[in-house]
């Protein structure tokens, strides 16, 4: 069974998760530095805060898979979105070894899917995180006009190709 995803910017990480927590009714599963993690049953969210990002708000959306079938599933439910799809494969973020892709929904709205393999003591494995890439994305060559959270699809190939609607 999936699990929604969501990940937020904030600028006091102790004042969030005091909120959360009582929001919530549960303490954070996972607690760093710079991060914290709940790994909610009921709704079934995998919530996540970070000082990481550049302004507080949403950074981006998403499905934990199970399984790579249903990580397979969301990648094919993705590709028929008709939107670019960034396949990062087996990477590390978030303290977590993952095998993952990414879209981006019209409005610039990037959606993570991935199926978590097991925790890390680090943030991520790279060798230096920019701050434009705050958390998993890799960064493009070419530094492309992108929307919502930097993950290398360029503006313009992030479009709708159809006229529908």
């Amino acid at each position: 069974m999936k699990r929604f995803h969501v990940h937020l910017h904030v600028q006091d990480l102790n004042a969030s998760i005091a909120f959360y927590s009582r929001l919530f009714a549960a303490q954070p599963a996972r607690v760093e530095p710079d991060y914290a993690k709940w790994m909610l049953d009921d709704p079934r969210i995998n919530f996540a805060i970070s000082t990481r990002g550049h302004a507080p708000g949403i950074d981006h959306l998403g499905f934990q898979a199970d399984s790579a079938e249903e990580l397979a599933e969301l990648r094919a439910r993705a590709e028929a979105a008709d939107a670019p799809l960034l396949d990062e494969g087996a990477t590390t973020c978030c303290y977590a070894r993952s095998d993952k892709h990414w879209v981006t929904d019209p409005q610039g709205i990037a959606w993570e899917h991935y199926h978590t393999l097991g925790d890390i003591p680090v943030f991520s494995e790279a060798r230096a995180a920019s701050a434009e890439s705050a958390c998993c994305a890799p960064k493009s060559e070419a530094a492309p006009v992108t929307r919502g959270k930097p993950i290398g699809i360029p503006l313009a190939a992030a479009g709708p190709k159809s006229s529908c609607c």
